[in-house]
């Protein structure tokens, strides 16, 4: 760090004003004086800055969360247990019948105006090697369509269908809402995007973005980490901050007001997300809980993904992290059915009733352990080893009265996109070939062909999500008529 000039004190020029008394004091409270540290050093803009970001702070509620985040580290876990079988709709026990009854039930809601989506698209593509917003990011399909604009179509494609099936054919239109989490970091690039886009297709008032708070980033004994002499380093607070932004910025009145009931929630950085799938929000509504989730089976013992697992003797369903579960209970297998006992992963597809989000929101705020995640801060010393602070989405599932759990094929309905091509997995490569496979399925399956100069597992077909949400459809274009992979297949 360069050297400031020291400020002369003499030829009678006044010595620098001291730090605002009651401010210090505040700080000195909760033992983060260490802010003013440099205050002698600064100039008088830099001072108004440190001055303006340390009142902007929660203190006494970011010391409670400090403290007791850093007391919970190491604390014994509560025992956990297995899901219980009947909390869970596998897939080979799921029939026609009620696959139908929950798509019908699902498409009323929808055309009801009952279900909001709600995206949490807070984090940058920085594992991408991009510094865009990850919902920007296009993994290479033939169309070339970025992960929003795959989601939007696919929102588009569920509001058509909900009215064909509403109002048979007297085309009333179904408008579903889509509030946007971003963050500090992503939301200006964000809004543009969608600007850019016109909003794929949707209109400009049915997408709310809203931005996720941040919190600072400390050192190992919970002192506030400086990322300039004037400016505390902070990070986002995690995707459990939706349940406070929500608050904060007043959304959950908003849902209210539009008449909303259901909420499905889900990350930006899965390709083959169903987003509003109808067949979800039935199963939802019909199993009356407030809280579901959609999980795929565990791969293998060591697969690097939380799971579901029920807290204590008939406790509340809760995620355990990969690296929080004991190998020993990661590898037992349930004799019964033959499946790992803890195999429910979690994917981040939830959905949530709105009374339940109010609670939650209050809820989570009362509630002070956040998880903390040691990363390098930037800070004065360079890079600094320190703590970020985060709750995740699924911290709300112990508040639930009741959660249910639906299980969706993998290569149906999950393409992570989180590291860049040449890793070994979650890449945007791997998740373009998931998309690719599927569709190709779909197509056969309609009565097409599809010729391919390549190996066919190295390529495929891509349908419009306007043409088609879940392979329904598809008929009418594709019996009888060939395609070279790779291609994408629209109206």
């Amino acid at each position: 760090m360069e050297m400031r000039e020291p400020i002369e004190t003499n030829h009678g020029s006044p010595p620098p004003p001291p730090p605002p008394q009651a401010l210090l004091e505040r700080l000195k409270d909760y033992g983060q004086e260490d802010a003013f540290a440099l205050w002698d050093e600064l100039s008088t803009e830099e001072r108004e800055l440190l001055f303006k970001d340390i009142e902007s702070l929660d203190l006494p509620r970011l010391d409670r969360i400090i403290r007791c985040s850093l007391r919970s580290q190491g604390l014994p876990v509560v025992a956990i247990e297995p899901v219980p079988e009947n909390t869970v709709s596998t897939v080979e026990e799921r029939t026609i019948e009620e696959r139908e009854r929950w798509w019908k039930m699902g498409l009323k809601a929808i055309s009801d105006g009952k279900l909001a989506v709600l995206l949490l698209s807070g984090g940058q593509g920085t594992r991408l090697g991009s510094s865009d917003p990850k919902g920007c990011f296009n993994i290479g399909l033939p169309s070339g369509k970025s992960l929003f604009q795959l989601q939007a179509e696919r929102i588009l494609c569920v509001q058509r269908l909900a009215a064909q099936a509403s109002s048979e054919g007297s085309g009333s239109s179904v408008s579903i809402h889509w509030y946007i989490m971003t963050s500090p970091f992503t939301d200006e690039a964000t809004q543009k995007f969608f600007e850019n886009h016109k909003y794929f297709g949707l209109e400009a008032n049915q997408v709310t973005f809203f931005q996720q708070g941040t919190i600072p980033c400390v050192s190992n004994d919970g002192r506030f980490i400086m990322e300039t002499p004037f400016k505390v380093a902070k990070a986002p607070d995690g995707n459990g901050g939706v349940y406070s932004a929500l608050k904060y910025s007043k959304l959950l009145e908003d849902m209210a007001s539009r008449g909303i009931k259901y909420v499905d929630c889900y990350g930006v950085d899965n390709a083959l997300v169903r987003v509003a799938d109808p067949a979800f929000v039935g199963y939802f509504i019909d199993k009356g809980v407030a809280a579901a989730a959609k999980v795929v089976r565990k791969a293998y013992p060591q697969e690097k993904v939380g799971v579901f697992v029920r807290r204590g003797k008939g406790g509340p369903l809760t995620v355990v992290e990969y690296n929080e579960l004991d190998q020993s209970l990661a590898s037992a297998i349930n004799q019964q059915t033959g499946r790992l006992r803890f195999c429910w992963s979690n994917v981040c597809l939830h959905m949530f009733t709105l009374d339940f989000l109010n609670q939650v929101a209050n809820g989570l705020e009362k509630d002070s352990i956040y998880h903390l995640a040691e990363k390098k801060i930037p800070s004065i010393h360079g890079g600094t080893m320190g703590l970020k602070l985060e709750q995740f989405i699924f911290d709300a599932f112990p508040y639930a009265p009741s959660t249910a759990l639906f299980e969706v094929p993998r290569e149906e309905e999950f393409a992570p996109v989180k590291n860049a091509n040449g890793s070994n997995f979650d890449t945007p490569e791997s998740a373009r070939l998931l998309v690719l496979r599927l569709h190709t399925r779909w197509v056969v399956a309609a009565g097409g062909f599809v010729t391919h100069s390549v190996p066919l597992y190295a390529t495929g077909v891509e349908v419009s999500p306007l043409c088609s949400y879940a392979g329904e459809n598809l008929e009418a274009i594709c019996r009888g008529r060939t395609f070279h992979a790779p291609c994408e297949i629209t109206f």
